[in-house]
């Protein structure tokens, strides 16, 4: 099989180059190390304003929202001073690399858990390109179903397409207008409302809106405006314009993230060298007390060891259901009930390279392909369960996908990863037990967030209130928002410039990137952050 990931188009490179070349103007060094430093502008002077003792900042997980929300404030040493404490031994939370047989794979490492993106995640990969990691672009191809339920946007014509031509020359124009007009309705009931069949909801709508936004089980749950965003706009539309016919003929531009583990140990170097404080294997405790003054916490040390320490700022990067737990008593009764309104499964990748299993769950070949001179080569894998179609399994061949595996030989193994999703709801449904344990890697259990219609009307539309009202404390995290690496790293940095940061003003330039921390702010700050997206005239 051929490894080529397809040719990518001209914007996205353009788009990653453009953030390249943006940084390469100011090199900075340490250590023999060459990385590109991003810029801060002071907008006041520090000599117009009295002495004042730096504030002491407690940031709480060391996943992309926190290492994000230290790198700004640690741009400013005489205003803050930043501790950074992570319950595991390494930071990148969700984001880490797990080491391969080279001479088995071809590659000595594996991206798990987090992979990619779009190339619309500026602000990430800004801090790569700026940390001399930068991400790869690629064409997406996706194999959905098995057998007659079998359909790809790298295969033309399909029976499953065929048998719903007229559904989707009606789900073209349904989904431009009706889900701006039923923004919460769940995506299942708003489709099933305008007569669209079981089958073509299941088998096609709901398994192209779980494949990006790692929606799982809870699909069906999903609001009808991230299905319009989806397939409608002209900037987060992965699947956008809907094809009348194929229903979705592009392959998307996305971007393959680079060796996350050797990523955020860069940064975590460059963090130190900054004068923010990193205590990895530390836990919080509790909240003891939160006043206007003021934190108290407790923390666990590495050797068990427990500390009470005070700090004047805290902000927790940690999931939701973890924030309300460490506030206890202290939780004010808004933040007990947006926090606990938050929904979460418990799921598990299992990295392997079977296959034999991969074969006789999915679609691995196609006989028909757009043009003779391409290749079918399918990165992701979306299977609905037979028992139960709104019910799916997802996989990755990561072989096919990431980018250090381009070029390698083919006699060389692939690797996959294959997600079973929803253990206290769903795990009968579970085809995790066919995998042969002797090709099987590793396992990694997640706690994941679904983003059922609930969550965009008791969570998100108060957070601005609870981030206003909350003493002393700031929540950030992509569980705030939609879970992506993106919004993870947008949360932190705002959080950082709620406390007094400085926004960086590259990121002012790039209209893409400010759109989105400007928006954000404001949805989940309530802040009205001066030059408005129509403002902006940046590329």
């Amino acid at each position: 099989m051929c490894r080529s990931v397809g040719k990518v188009s001209d914007a996205s490179c353009a788009a990653i180059r453009s953030i390249q070349d943006s940084l390469t103007s100011a090199p900075h060094h340490h250590s023999g190390v060459s990385t590109k430093c991003l810029h801060f502008t002071n907008h006041t002077s520090s000599s117009a304003l009295p002495t004042m003792p730096p504030k002491r900042v407690l940031i709480v997980g060391a996943g992309a929202a926190g290492m994000s929300c230290a790198h700004l404030l640690s741009q400013h040493p005489e205003k803050f001073h930043v501790t950074l404490i992570e319950s595991t031994s390494y930071c990148g939370g969700q984001a880490f690399s797990v080491p391969i047989s080279e001479s088995l794979h071809g590659a000595s490492w594996l991206n798990q858990g987090v992979q990619g993106g779009s190339p619309v995640f500026r602000h990430t990969l800004h801090l790569m390109s700026a940390l001399g990691f930068p991400a790869s672009p690629v064409k997406l191809q996706v194999s959905f179903g098995k057998n007659e339920s079998f359909w790809s946007n790298a295969v033309p014509a399909t029976s499953l397409l065929s048998r719903h031509q007229s559904e989707i020359r009606r789900f073209s124009w349904v989904v431009k207008v009706v889900p701006w007009l039923f923004t919460l309705i769940p995506v299942a009931a708003l489709l099933r409302s305008f007569g669209f069949s079981t089958e073509f909801v299941q088998l096609l709508i709901l398994p192209s809106i779980a494949l990006f936004l790692g929606t799982g089980n809870a699909t069906p749950q999903v609001p009808g405006v991230i299905m319009a965003l989806l397939f409608t706009s002209k900037t987060v539309g992965m699947w956008a314009p809907v094809d009348s016919q194929r229903l979705v003929a592009t392959e998307p531009d996305m971007v393959v993230f680079p060796e996350l583990s050797a990523f955020y140990h860069r940064w975590e170097e460059k963090l130190r060298r900054q004068g923010v404080e990193i205590r990895l294997s530390t836990m919080l405790s509790s909240v003891d007390e939160r006043s206007s003054k003021g934190v108290k916490v407790t923390l666990s040390g590495p050797h068990g060891e427990t500390m009470e320490e005070r700090y004047d700022e805290m902000v927790l990067c940690v999931l939701a259901d973890t924030a309300k737990r460490v506030l206890g008593s202290s939780a004010t009764w808004l933040e007990r009930r947006v926090l606990g309104a938050t929904k979460w499964s418990d799921d598990v990748t299992v990295t392997h390279y079977d296959r034999e299993y991969m074969d006789s769950f999915y679609t691995l070949a196609a006989a028909s392909t757009e043009s003779p001179a391409k290749e079918f080569n399918p990165m992701y894998f979306v299977r609905p369960a037979p028992e139960d179609p709104s019910k799916i399994e997802l996989s990755f061949d990561c072989s096919n996908y990431q980018a250090q595996f381009r070029n390698i030989s083919p006699d060389k193994t692939h690797v996959y990863q294959s997600i079973f999703l929803n253990e206290a709801r769903d795990s009968e449904l579970w085809t995790k037990g066919k995998i042969d344990r002797e090709k099987v890697i590793r396992e990694k259990w997640w706690h994941q967030l679904c983003h059922a219609w609930t969550h965009y009307v008791f969570v998100v539309p108060w957070l601005w209130l609870v981030n206003w009202r909350a003493r002393r404390t700031l929540f950030a995290g992509s569980w705030t928002l939609v879970n992506c690496h993106e919004v993870a790293v947008i949360s932190g940095m705002a959080a950082a410039f709620r406390l007094g940061a400085d926004y960086p003003q590259e990121m002012r330039d790039d209209r893409v990137g400010w759109n989105a921390f400007w928006g954000y702010c404001l949805l989940v700050h309530g802040m009205w952050v001066k030059g408005g997206p129509w403002l902006r005239k940046g590329k």
